[in-house]
């Protein structure tokens, strides 16, 4: 691998990097590469050729890493909605650490799943797309990634519900469906349309809205 500019790896990783690393951080910008160029086309204009050139490296490397567009493209969305899972579940943890209600932790979530996306536009328009197709070779993944994220918020509805904070009468899926969907929706809608109005702004309509709906249900 040639050496970049300030003496490392063309990938950005220091000289003497672990092949694991190196292959990490290789992967980590086709990713981005690929979020960015099929977010502004669409996927099936975007060619391996182009995500390759837009990422700084081969033809062959993508394919080294990748079997195909398509398999690209799933752990793509494999990995972002993991790191937004995780996000989540780090939200709940230190509020729950720091003694405050499941109201409270579904607030933190809410944030950060602001946060997240503000990060990752493309990445959540991209899946929120997704959604609603249903003939893609990936769509296994994106149930299966999909139900990951909703978990996090459904463990912390279910334990709210258990320790009486919320009514027994919620419905636990539906709910943290709904949660998650009104995050995604109302990130893209603001970054969209409502540019100009800060992360703190969004997070505060959201929060009135979750004590409006879902503190109200609680006993």
């Amino acid at each position: 691998m040639l050496p970049g500019p300030r003496g490392g790896a063309v990938d950005g990783t220091a000289p003497g990097a672990s092949p694991v690393t190196r292959r990490t951080s290789t992967r980590r910008r086709l990713f981005d590469a690929a979020v960015t160029l099929i977010a502004e086309q669409g996927f099936s204009a975007t060619t391996v050729d182009e995500i390759a050139d837009r990422a700084g490296v081969a033809k062959g490397t993508v394919y080294y890493n990748f079997a195909s567009k398509n398999v690209l493209y799933e752990e793509l969305l494999r990995d972002g909605i993991d790191l937004l899972a995780d996000s989540l579940r780090r939200a709940a943890d230190t509020t729950a650490a720091r003694g405050g209600t499941r109201v409270d932790a579904l607030d933190a979530m809410i944030r950060a799943g602001l946060d997240f996306i503000a990060c990752s536009p493309a990445l959540i328009q991209l899946y929120v797309a997704e959604l609603w197709r249903t003939n893609r070779t990936w769509r296994a993944t994106l149930t299966s990634v999909r139900g990951r994220a909703q978990s996090v918020v459904e463990s912390v509805l279910r334990d709210a519900v258990e320790t009486g904070e919320l009514s027994d009468e919620l419905d636990i899926p539906l709910t943290a469906s709904a949660l998650l969907g009104m995050v995604l929706v109302a990130a893209l809608d603001w970054q969209s349309f409502q540019p100009d109005r800060s992360v703190e702004d969004v997070h505060a309509a959201l929060s009135r809205l979750l004590q409006g709906r879902v503190g109200a249900a609680a006993r």
